[in-house]
């Protein structure tokens, strides 16, 4: 991927000539009394902390993009010659010895998580000192403390989340400490949680629920984004791989004390409901709402509408959906590697990788236009769904009119032809040639069509482009292409309101409060009710009445609304759903033929594995346990 991925060194707010030590933990007292004797100094110790937030919309930097099994990469792919870190963990490469994507200790694309938490320690020590920074006032002295506490409560939550039980690091550790104290041992698991709850909740209290001055303080955090971050943590706690998992317990510190419950405990699951329904009502009440597209001049009909509306939920900038955005990561680059070149002016542009491909996985998880599963519908066939078949008139919005394509490409929801495209399917952009949705652009992708040749390294490998990463404002010429950066969409409220149908359901089973969530998103998505869909068209059409039923139906559609968003990585591990779903094999279609009979023909590009229990957690580096004997290493490494 062409290497011009933008880092801020700051956010927004910060000033743009930063100095040197923006970017270098301070190691002296006088640094640090230098950095906390302005208001203007103290503001950039603060952009700092922020600094070492996710550069998630970063397509190497982002595990969750190419660490499971919704995105493959081109093995051909050299231009660089370097391993793609979060791409060798979904090959089942991961090292003890100098694990990937490393935010222990900073290495491999992992940023240095204990150093965040020692700078925002260093931050609030000198900011609660009203003798410093003389002319920072009280109202902004608590937002930048309750900022810096939210700061801190996340980074202890990113490495929660990858390596279970930590050590907290509430107070930084004197340099004159005794070699005994440095050696920190890892907390039980529901004392982490607690310690984090309870610094989230701090801090939402003296942040502001909405960013008042969007010209300067985008991506500032606010209120809403704690009370979220809060009720993801505590999903996670309740969830199977933490909750009462009978993998973790033998999983004990040195002196034998035990970081994990023996028994699942369901009231922790009312306690992250509870926590996703206090986080709904402070998103609600500031104004967001699932994204809708807005009325436009062009001549759209109601399908391009309605894929436009889950498009640019992802790509519209700072849209009402958008719970947290990250200003340090943005996604032109993620852009390139997933377009497609969707028109024969474009056959030799290499601005277009289109190298970040579907999985056939994916393709196939997507409901039918009915919303049930592609093997559940009883009104639709997808027996045969590797067949050719040949697209009507009708079909022309999703499939150019006389095209043929498989058979599985036909007859889904709007989701599908949102997120995807592939040999044959339209790709509608701001720029068509029509100033419409009716003769816009179609993606050729057989291996002697224009979208389908390997220019550079540049294939598709799988026959399925991901077209809901790309903003549909992208220009471009014959010979080159400008992307519109969007900044990276953290969490979405349609992420909030599945984790609250899933809470509820494990807390309490099945209600019209489950089906009300989930229903939110299938109206936008353009698709029935979970009880008509399930009643009318399903196979099975009281699933969503039972727990476990309605449970793999909120898994699906998690992983449909969420997908290639980063989502699906830790979910799976989190349901404890990796060991079945990442020991198989990743699929696609036949990509270096250049007839339809032959390129509709499944193949299979790679066997993961996944070693269960072991892969479920992040190694801690071998080294940092010969150096702390108080450390104890993850299951299975």
């Amino acid at each position: 991927m062409k290497k011009y991925y933008i880092f801020l060194c700051g956010l927004l707010f910060a000033v743009s000539s930063c100095k040197k030590y923006l970017d270098v933990v301070p190691d002296n007292v006088a640094t640090i009394d230098d950095a906390f004797t302005l208001r203007s100094e103290a503001e950039k110790y603060l952009a700092t902390c922020y600094s070492y937030l996710p550069d998630n919309g970063n397509p190497e930097h982002n595990v969750g993009f190419l660490g499971a099994d919704e995105i493959w990469f081109p093995s051909e792919y050299r231009e660089y010659d370097k391993t793609i870190y979060s791409w060798e963990i979904a090959r089942g490469n991961q090292s003890v010895s100098d694990p990937y994507v490393n935010t222990w200790d900073g290495a491999h694309y992992g940023k240095y998580m204990f150093g965040a938490i020692r700078n925002c320690n260093i931050f609030l020590d000198n900011i609660s000192d009203l003798s410093k920074v003389p002319d920072l006032g009280l109202d902004e002295r608590k937002r930048w403390i309750a900022e810096a506490k939210f700061l801190k409560a996340y980074y202890h939550y990113t490495l929660l989340r990858m390596y279970g039980p930590i050590p907290i690091t509430d107070k930084n550790i004197d340099v004159s400490a005794e070699p005994e104290d440095v050696k920190v041992k890892r907390q039980t698991f529901d004392s982490c949680v607690n310690y984090i709850a309870n610094l989230l909740d701090t801090a939402a209290a003296g942040l502001p629920s909405i960013i008042a001055n969007q010209t300067t303080e985008l991506g500032r955090v606010t209120s809403v984004i704690a009370k979220v971050v809060k009720a993801k943590l505590l999903v996670l706690a309740a969830s199977p791989l933490f909750n009462g998992n009978p993998d973790y317990v033998n999983f004990k510190n040195n002196d034998g004390g035990n970081l994990f419950e023996e028994t699942v405990n369901v009231n922790k699951w009312k306690r992250a409901s509870d926590a996703c329904k206090d986080a709904i009502g402070a998103a609600e009440s500031a104004g967001l709402k699932l994204y809708t597209f807005p009325t436009t001049a062009f001549n759209l009909s109601s399908q391009t509408m309605t894929q436009m509306s889950i498009r640019q939920a992802v790509c519209d900038r700072w849209n009402n959906e958008e719970i947290w955005g990250l200003s340090n990561s943005l996604t032109a680059s993620l852009q390139q590697a997933c377009m497609a070149r969707v028109s024969s002016a474009l056959a030799t542009n290499t601005n277009f990788r289109g190298m970040f491909s579907a999985t056939m996985k994916m393709a196939e998880m997507f409901y039918t236009k009915n919303g049930v599963p592609i093997s559940e519908d009883k009104t639709l066939d997808f027996s045969n769904k590797y067949l050719l078949r040949t697209a009507a008139d009708s079909e022309r919005y999703n499939i150019s009119s006389g095209y043929t394509t498989a058979r599985l490409n036909f007859d889904r929801e709007p989701r599908f032809y949102a997120d995807i495209c592939f040999d044959g399917g339209v790709w509608y952009l701001y720029n068509s040639p029509t100033a419409s949705d009716s003769g816009t652009y179609v993606l050729q992708a057989k291996s002697t069509q224009y979208g389908g040749s390997d220019i550079g390294g540049g294939i598709n490998v799988t026959g399925y482009f991901i077209k809901k990463l790309v903003d549909w404002n992208i220009s471009f010429t014959a010979s080159g292409v400008t992307y519109r950066n969007y900044e990276w969409h953290e969490i979405r409220l349609a992420d909030l309101y599945l984790l609250y149908a899933e809470a509820l359901n494990e807390s309490s089973g099945p209600s019209d409060e489950v089906y009300t969530y989930l229903n939110k998103i299938r109206e936008r998505a353009g698709i029935p009710s979970i009880q008509d869909a399930w009643t009318k068209y399903s196979k099975n059409p009281t699933e969503y009445e039972t727990q476990s039923g309605l449970r793999n139906i909120i898994k699906q559609e998690r992983g449909i609304e969420l997908a290639f968003e980063g989502s699906r990585f830790w979910d799976l591990r989190r349901w404890k759903d990796a060991a079945d779903a990442l020991n198989a094999p990743v699929q696609g279609w036949s990509v270096a033929e250049g007839d339809a009979e032959n390129y509709y023909q499944k193949r299979t590009l790679y066997v993961q594995q996944f070693q269960s229990p072991r892969d479920y957690l992040w190694p801690i580096k071998q080294y940092n346990l010969l150096v702390n004997s108080n450390l104890v290493q993850n299951p299975g490494w």
